[in-house]
């Protein structure tokens, strides 16, 4: 018998559809709703008076076991979503401008990590080549748009780590067909037109204009920069980051490939211009491209110019066809993203800027930590909420200084955009203090102290490498054992590097094979 006190949590309700909700519907009903004795159940409820957004086409290497844990495989996501892998990031333009100004974040650690300290012996004893090329076959492989992994390789695994680039909107199709067809999530195409208060203060339901009143035990909040639940109705503030990171409007356009056998990119490409930055994305039917900047200091006409000359630069056809859309947003998060029987997920709980694809994985660790946290009764639905607030507050400080450092570290005074980045005011206490630190010695595990952090000391070694940083008064600290370690390392990636460029198939090459053949399934 359950005591009078008890509430179990037994219905889930989902509001909002897109990649952040049918992710986070998909992760909880496989895990909580699918089998003979299911111990919830999940609604999602989208209007269809309601467009999502649907730019967001970059993921990190999280979302292979998120699609696992869901159950879609490789190959029909791959063809169903025009999707193509990606190896990591490629900075241009963000450093001085000059020439060659271009580097790596990619999608491995560097060899050797966290054991031997490759970042501060990359210049005594990595020869002349590049951090990432001294540390990686990354850069290497993306340059020559090789694939991560071979035809015979299976499902989910690779030779080379990597996520994808993906449509979005597709993707989200994906996930509805899936989540509703094979995982029992209850679909309803519906508008809320008011939401019902229990005498506590908890949602109880959701009034649809045809479905009538939706109850719920929790209420995952999916519905975008509106916050519906988290935002309008429970009134939780949005923390603006305006001060730190400036960018809030965005251009996105999709452009065809000039051929159909045109190469498909390993990376995203992020291209530094006068007031933001531009990102080129390569799926395997056509490019997305837009140009995110700061309103405060670019104007649209001025933002559209830019946008244009950048695709008739990489090649684009007639741009007398295409019509960027233009996307506003403001920069932040809330204040907290659970509250009583209410947790918002994806751009619900907050937004900053699409550098380094944060946001679907936010998505992917959002939803995983309620399907792991899932509270079995309104009791302790508490405690959960303490300790996922605590946790995503962590995160997205984590995430602002991450790409905060980008722009502290770039040179270029063409605008006041990049001076007005590099002024200590806009840049967080703990990014300053750590970028003091790191003229001493290169980022280690111990700046980042968590298991899961969001970027790893490793992300950073790339990007301060990458931009220029010196590290040359950390070699002092290292003996001459760890400078022989070091020297072996730098040749033994050298070796491995030639392996992988020779035995890789392309990209376009091994996407076109498995549209037609698929991948082996893991053994």
């Amino acid at each position: 018998m359950t005591p009078e006190n008890e509430h179990p949590i037994r219905h889930i309700v989902v509001v909002g559809g897109g990649s952040a909700g049918w992710m986070t519907a998909g992760l909880i009903a496989a895990r909580h709703a699918n089998g003979p004795e299911p111990r919830v159940s999940v609604t999602l409820v989208e209007s269809p008076q309601v467009a999502t957004i649907g730019v967001g086409e970059g993921t990190w290497p999280t979302i292979r076991s998120t699609l696992q844990q869901i159950g879609i495989s490789e190959a029909a996501f791959l063809r169903e979503c025009a999707a193509a892998f990606k190896q990591g990031t490629r900075f241009v333009d963000w450093i001085d401008r000059g020439e060659g100004d271009s580097y790596y974040h990619p999608f491995t650690a560097p060899a050797g990590y966290p054991g031997t300290d490759l970042a501060s012996l990359w210049r005594g004893e990595g020869g002349t080549i590049s951090f990432v090329d001294a540390v990686s076959a990354k850069g290497m492989v993306c340059d020559r748009d090789l694939a991560p992994k071979q035809p015979q390789t299976p499902e989910y695994a690779g030779v080379l780590n990597y996520g994808y680039h993906l449509d979005a909107g597709r993707f989200a199709a994906l996930l509805t067909r899936h989540c509703t067809g094979r995982l029992g999530v209850r679909h309803v195409q519906d508008h809320v037109t008011e939401i019902h208060s229990t005498e506590e203060g908890d949602i109880a339901s959701l009034q649809t204009a045809t479905n009538g009143a939706i109850p719920g035990d929790l209420f995952i909040d999916c519905s975008g920069a509106r916050s519906m639940l988290l935002g309008e109705h429970f009134g939780i503030p949005l923390i603006d980051q305006r001060n730190i990171l400036f960018n809030d409007t965005a251009l996105a356009v999709q452009v065809p490939y000039s051929r159909p056998d045109a190469p498909v990119a390993s990376q995203t490409i992020s291209t530094a211009r006068t007031a933001g930055w531009i990102w080129d994305i390569g799926l395997t039917s056509r490019r997305g491209v837009g140009y995110v900047y700061s309103s405060r200091h670019g104007s649209e006409d001025e933002g559209h110019r830019i946008l244009m000359d950048y695709l008739r630069a990489s090649g684009a056809p007639d741009d007398a066809a295409l019509r960027p859309r233009k996307i506003s947003f403001a920069p932040g998060y809330r204040e907290r993203f659970w509250h009583r029987n209410c947790v918002a997920v994806g751009m619900a709980s907050g937004f900053i800027e699409p550098l380094e694809a944060s946001a679907l994985v936010m998505v992917e660790l959002s939803a995983r930590l309620i399907s792991d946290e899932l509270p079995a009764d309104r009791r302790i639905m508490d405690i959960a909420s303490r300790r996922f607030n605590e946790k995503f507050r962590y995160r997205w400080s984590r995430i602002i200084e991450f790409l905060k450092l980008h722009y502290a570290l770039s040179r270029r005074t063409d605008s006041d955009y990049w001076h007005d980045h590099r002024e200590l005011a806009s840049n967080p206490d703990r990014l300053r203090e750590l970028l003091e630190l790191w003229r001493y010695r290169s980022p280690n595990e111990t700046d980042f102290p968590q298991v899961d952090e969001i970027f790893s000391a490793a992300s950073y070694q790339y990007v301060l490498c990458g931009m220029g940083l010196d590290l040359e008064r950390a070699t002092v600290q290292q003996d001459a054992g760890r400078r022989a370690e070091a020297r072996r390392l730098f040749d033994e990636n050298v070796r491995k590097a030639n392996q992988y460029l020779s035995g890789l198939p392309a990209n376009r090459s091994l996407l076109d094979r498995i549209a037609q053949h698929g991948i082996p399934a893991a053994g």
